[in-house]
């Protein structure tokens, strides 16, 4: 297979030699163009049964992959005929073996062979969390370089089923968007490579496959999809999967519509959008930031720079698919993930339970109809499990003399 990537702002094509941007200087997220129109599932027991439409050309041997199943007592509750779910998580009654419990970890999959494939170099990974974990296990699994820079907050988030020796772990001051900063002075430095976040086009077909996998399941696109988001790429990967499935001409013509949930009190891409606002202005979508990201359960749910604005962004996947966006509290998020668990018999991560306060707003409001097809992405999920297969292993941190002297400088670390 030879993918190709193509610029959404000039059209041009050209080969994947592991780019994050146009080579003309277009700003705007590249997507990967497979030569496969039609998607051939593989004989694979994880994620790369969708390898077809991965960017990859070697094939890891893994069970991590998101699972499609149809709800009934919580579609019961929520009011909905058609509710299907999509988990990436651990729940073995489920046939769900994602060890991280987290659909980070199907970002990560892709991402860490495409750099094999096509650079090398120690990969750089910025995280409130859930990605750090992914990409630590990851990276472990496949004898693969990386470095994580996260928040002290989400240091307890970091760990992985088996020693992770592959990887360097660097705590910081501050939240998800200090961590950012840190990780992108690390990769000035000779040898170290950055991941990319929402222009890595492995990670955003790597999360497609929830949808992928759900319209397989199902047999067609379903008309509404759920998420809780923080940067929104999650949303834009299953927007541009939907394309993919429209031209394959199997799964129907329709996009569907988007619905899309953040944490109060901090919601700069509810604000913005319910605005119709292509720019996010801090002033008045995320005033008092720390504070507000310091009250909400879901901080992995907090991205000051999310790509909204940016050519093939989550406001032109909103736009294509008519979406609608949510503010969630924290007890409602409690309350929906406390019935998804009693129904579902998974217990979700807090992302995953904004989602289902989300998914049962949208109904109250009557944005979904009681008949309609609905995809809830469950994006983490069954730690309770994992702890009973799993002795889980803490990544350490190193110590300070061990960073980077210019990194040191102008961070805190």
């Amino acid at each position: 297979m030879n993918h190709l990537l193509r610029c959404p702002v000039c059209g041009e094509t050209f080969p994947d030699h592991g780019e994050l941007a146009c080579p003309d200087g277009h700003h705007g997220l590249l997507r990967a163009i497979y030569p496969e129109k039609q998607l051939t599932i593989r004989d694979e027991p994880g994620i790369f049964r969708y390898a077809d439409w991965l960017p990859v050309q070697q094939v890891p041997r893994t069970q991590s992959g998101p699972v499609t199943f149809r709800s009934l007592e919580f579609a019961k509750e929520v009011g909905l005929s058609n509710l299907w779910i999509g988990f990436t998580g651990y729940a073995p009654h489920r046939s769900a073996f994602v060890p991280t419990c987290s659909f980070k970890e199907l970002e990560a999959w892709p991402t860490v062979q495409r750099q094999k494939e096509t650079g090398g170099g120690t990969l750089v990974v910025a995280s409130a969390g859930n990605t750090g974990r992914a990409f630590a296990e990851v990276a472990g699994t496949m004898n693969q370089q990386v470095l994580l820079v996260v928040p002290k907050r989400g240091l307890e988030r970091i760990w992985t089923s088996a020693p992770a020796e592959n990887v360097t772990l660097i705590a910081v001051d501050g939240d998800y968007s200090d961590a950012i900063a840190v990780a992108d002075r690390i990769c000035e430095l000779p040898g170290y490579i950055p991941e990319g976040g929402a222009k890595n086009v492995a990670r955003r077909d790597g999360m497609g496959t929830v949808f992928l996998d759900a319209a397989v399941t199902i047999g067609s696109i379903p008309d509404h999809y759920v998420q809780g988001v923080g940067s929104g790429t999650g949303a834009i990967a299953a927007w541009e999967a939907a394309l993919r499935l429209i031209a394959d001409g199997r799964f129907g013509e329709r996009l569907p519509r988007l619905h899309l949930a953040q944490n109060l009190p901090f919601i700069p891409l509810v604000s913005a959008w319910q605005a119709r606002r292509r720019e996010i202005i801090p002033e008045i979508d995320m005033p008092h930031a720390e504070e507000a990201i310091r009250a909400v359960n879901a901080d992995v749910l907090t991205n000051r720079k999310p790509p909204y604005t940016v050519p093939g962004g989550l406001f032109d996947a909103l736009s294509a698919c008519g979406g609608q966006m949510y503010g969630i509290t924290n007890a409602a998020a409690e309350s929906a993930g406390l019935l998804f668990e009693k129904t579902e018999g998974i217990d979700p991560d807090p992302a995953a339970a904004v989602a289902c306060a989300a998914l049962l707003a949208a109904v109250d409001r009557g944005e979904i109809g009681e008949d309609a097809c609905v995809l809830l992405n469950i994006t983490g999920g069954g730690y309770k499990a994992v702890l009973e297969k799993y002795q889980v292993v803490p990544v350490e941190t190193i110590r300070p003399g061990e960073v980077p002297a210019c990194i040191l400088e102008k961070s805190h670390v």
